[in-house]
């Protein structure tokens, strides 16, 4: 476990020192907090379930969240109880508000692969490829602003693809178990 958060906090220091910059900061900080809550994810998973074109995607996309928080924000959080780098690493400076919750794994990366991965799956990818690259980005501003450990995003980010996964097998299965219900809730 040493050897992870030497690895860890090397990264974090060496962000800090090398990568953050005053004209990135403010744009970053703006990325970090679209994920605050999972608010865009879900408020575009609704507008999603809106239309009958897209409804599937929408649906699909709520499963999945609903998973990743509980697997990650619910379960793994309170099991792992890993504390956030500001309050272990001493010379690291943090960006944003303090969290309340533990940091392993990483929530808004969980949500925002979840989501993404789900748009990437089912979606033209001329959504999908921007849906992945607005989740990438908003797990990478969680390393630059401080309050995660580059392990929380990689960990955060599988659990939401491996979310994802597991919604787009079930809602096949349903659809397929349940045609008409389907269609009723498809059209």
């Amino acid at each position: 476990m040493d050897a992870i958060f030497q690895f860890d906090s090397a990264i974090l220091l060496w962000i800090q020192t090398h990568v953050r910059a005053a004209f990135a900061t403010p744009v970053v900080t703006f990325i970090t907090h679209l994920g605050d809550h999972g608010l865009f994810w879900i408020l575009l998973a609704l507008a999603l379930t809106a239309f009958r074109r897209t409804r599937r995607v929408g649906l699909t996309c709520v499963l999945s969240m609903l998973l990743g928080l509980i697997i990650t924000n619910l379960a793994i959080k309170n099991l792992v109880a890993r504390v956030r780098p500001y309050e272990l690493i001493q010379d690291l400076e943090l960006i944003i508000e303090r969290q309340h919750d533990f940091s392993f794994p990483s929530g808004h990366a969980s949500n925002a692969f979840a989501c993404a991965w789900v748009i990437f799956r089912l979606a033209p990818k001329k959504y999908g490829v921007p849906a992945l690259a607005l989740a990438i980005l908003i797990a990478l501003s969680r390393i630059y602003v401080g309050v995660h450990y580059p392990t929380d995003i990689l960990g955060g980010a599988a659990i939401g693809i491996l979310c994802a996964c597991a919604a787009l097998w079930l809602a096949r299965r349903l659809e397929k178990r349940f045609p008409d219900l389907a269609r009723k809730w498809l059209d």
